[in-house]
């Protein structure tokens, strides 16, 4: 499985790498604003997103799902510190696998993306 990691915060973008790579899949590509994102993902045509909401640039990361949903929308994790419902509710107006509250554990993460490979 292809995934490209969206994290505006280098320690937990190194993490999910680290996390990804440990469950034997590849990281095609990473980003941390939601321009680059947007470009790089498109680019890649990865198989999974973990996306963050709050990001380096005014572009969020339920604005990168929404730009991107016609391909990738039942393909996005999310994994943010950003719980309120207003956000969580634009996120579900375009669709997502899932939505972890960081910090995600590897755990956690595992069993979202064994459920998606399951589906």
């Amino acid at each position: 499985m292809n995934v490209f990691i969206v994290e505006d915060d280098n320690v937990l973008l190194l993490m999910l790498e680290r996390m990804v790579a440990r469950m034997g899949f590849n990281v095609v590509g990473t980003a941390q604003s939601g321009a680059d994102a947007i470009r790089e993902i498109n680019k890649t045509t990865p198989d999974l997103i973990l996306l963050d909401i709050i990001l380096k640039d005014h572009i969020d990361g339920v604005t990168v799902a929404e730009s991107i949903s016609s391909n990738y929308a039942s393909s996005i994790i999310y994994i943010t510190g950003n719980s309120d419902q207003v956000n969580r509710q634009r996120a579900k107006k375009i669709g997502y696998h899932d939505y972890l509250i960081k910090p995600a554990s590897y755990q956690e993460l595992k069993s979202s993306i064994e459920k998606l490979i399951s589906v």
